[in-house]
């Protein structure tokens, strides 16, 4: 099953200004809702992306049916070409990583805001775009059913609402929790996303290899 190798791709999503939003929101005075309207956009956002990335992918694919040795083979260098351009984004943008000013208007956020932020952080980043792509085009490449998408989506939704679960389960000890753990990630993260990303391309290489 393709989904199980598109779910590392779930940290590259939310690496950076995302995650970091998500830690600002889950200690806002409307933290539950907010949050719970952060989610929901990036739901949204990350679904349509990949969603449309997998049925282009497939009209594509239906339409060289003849030709279907050769269009793998170039799913698996569009994919691969994606995952070069994330390495390299990734690695010159790694001393960027320091919340934007407006990351401070968070804590007074209202879940209106919030929504939009989902919508935006996860729909427009390049990073989040080309990751959504490559899980789409990856899934259909395989010649799994478009649901297979999904748990690429709960993962990252799941790691987005981290924070807002962590206020569940630790209570005010997450006012002290919370912000150790954001700025780890804040100047981490990047690292993680190199090692999936690698990870990723090889998946990748080896399609194109094996033909």
């Amino acid at each position: 099953m393709s989904f199980s190798e598109t779910l590392p791709l779930a940290f590259v999503m939310i690496a950076g200004p995302q995650i970091v939003t998500s830690f600002f929101l889950a200690t806002s005075g409307r933290w539950a809702a907010n949050s719970l309207a952060y989610v929901l956009g990036a739901a949204i956002s990350v679904t349509t992306t990949v969603t449309v990335a997998y049925f282009v992918a497939k009209g594509v694919n239906n339409s060289a049916s003849g030709h279907k040795a050769a269009f793998d083979r170039s799913i698996d260098g569009i994919v691969l070409v994606l995952m070069l351009f994330l390495i390299v984004r990734v690695y010159l943008t790694r001393e960027r990583s320091q919340p934007p000013k407006w990351m401070g208007k968070l804590q007074a956020a209202e879940p209106r805001f919030a929504l939009q932020m989902g919508l935006a952080l996860m729909g427009v980043f390049p990073t989040d775009i080309a990751s959504s792509v490559a899980a789409g085009f990856h899934v259909e490449r395989s010649g799994d059913p478009w649901w297979q998408c999904l748990p690429f989506v709960a993962l990252t939704l799941l790691l987005l609402a981290m924070p807002a679960l962590c206020v569940v389960f630790l209570g005010r000890r997450a006012e002290v929790v919370l912000p150790k753990i954001r700025d780890w990630m804040n100047s981490h993260s990047w690292v993680i996303s190199e090692i999936v990303l690698v990870f990723f391309a090889a998946i990748a290489i080896n399609g194109l290899i094996k033909g």
